[in-house]
Parts: C-alpha cells; structure tokens; sequence
C-alpha cells in the first residue's frame, strides 16, 4: 500500500492532472474514486461526489449505484417519471436529497459546482421535478456518505480513495454503472506510465 501511494505522489507531484491523494485537495465539489483495497461494503467500487464540506462534517453523494425504484414510485405526483433513485450512500436511507444540473441555480438549492446544485427541500424538489425539465438532469438519492473532516483525511492517507476534480459531465454520467471502472483504470494508466508497471485488468 505505502508503495504504491508513493508512486501516486510522485505522479501528483510531476504534475499529472486529475487525480491526487493528498488530503488537502479534499472539499465540496470533488469526487472520491473508491481504491481496489478499499474493502467497506458500503463504499466498494463506488465514486463519490463530496457536495459540503467543513467543520460540520462531510456529506457526499454515491453517484454511480441506480437502485431499481423509479422515482414515480417516489412521488405519487410523478407517476410517468421512469428515471432511477440512486443510492446516495449509507446514512439515513430515508432521506431523500438531489442534484440539479443547471446553470441557473434554484433560490434555495446549494451549489456545489458552477452547473450543479444540491437540491435538501423536498418542497423545492418536487417543484423542480414537476416543472418539465429533461429527467436526465436531476439526479435523486437516497441516503448519504458522511464523515468527519479527521475521518475522511485519514481515510485517503491510509490509501482508500483517489480525489478527482468534480465535472458535472461525471456527476450525470449516461453509464454510470461503469463509472468507477473508467476512472480507476484512468487512474492506474497514469500510475503505470510513470512506474513501468502494467495497470490490473479492471473487472
């Protein structure tokens, strides 16, 4: 493991783009790529969009699992609404948060990068998948991934995840069931090119 984080820092440090596992690189609007080591059952293969950050705690979103409940089933208003809920993580499995690709940012939404929102209310949720926007560019979660600032620094020190930029093109990814496969192995081409070492088959 500390072999391999060292090769990661030396990529980090000759200035190669995209990935880091520094943990000072760690805010809201960055992604969290799951290592293969990292073991959690919650968090195995899974990419994370971090969407607050600070000295209340970490909230992100999982954003690469479809459930196979469709949002009409949701909100009874909703009825033709066929777009999957996503499982957003492991905390409160009841709560319901979204996110909003958008340039334009609803009044009380969040904004967590320049064309995505985090949508808390469920009365602004409703109001904003009723009003006849593409489905494609609200994407509804169930639950949430959350630690301390402490926790999740320690967490990438130890190996367990990659940090990538956010990019709203990854957050409303159109597979995102391969998502975490493209990205680790974009990761470890990088890695291999600057230790020689061919990168593990993603499976």
């Amino acid at each position: 493991m500390l072999g391999r984080l060292a090769c990661i820092a030396a990529v980090v440090a000759l200035g190669a783009p995209a990935q880091s596992v520094r943990p000072e690189d760690l805010g809201a609007g960055k992604l969290l790529v799951a290592s293969r080591d990292l073991r959690d059952p919650n968090f195995t293969r899974t990419v994370i969009l971090l969407v607050r950050y600070g000295e209340e705690g970490v909230v992100g979103l999982v954003i690469n699992h479809r459930s196979t409940v469709a949002l009409s089933r949701l909100f009874e208003d909703l009825k033709d609404q066929t777009e999957p809920v996503y499982v957003g993580g492991p905390v409160e499995t009841k709560s319901v948060l979204a996110l909003l690709r958008s340039r334009v940012k609803p009044a009380d939404a969040e904004r967590v990068l320049a064309d995505v929102s985090l949508i808390a209310s469920e009365d602004l949720l409703q109001k904003t998948l009723s009003s006849g926007g593409e489905p494609e560019n609200v994407h509804v979660y169930l639950g949430y991934a959350g630690w301390t600032v402490p926790q999740l620094e320690n967490e990438v020190e130890q190996g367990a995840w990659y940090i990538f930029p956010g990019v709203a093109g990854l957050v409303f990814d159109s597979n995102p069931d391969t998502l975490w496969t493209r990205l680790i192995r974009r990761t470890e081409e990088r890695i291999a090119r600057w230790t020689n070492v061919a990168p593990a088959p993603a499976r």
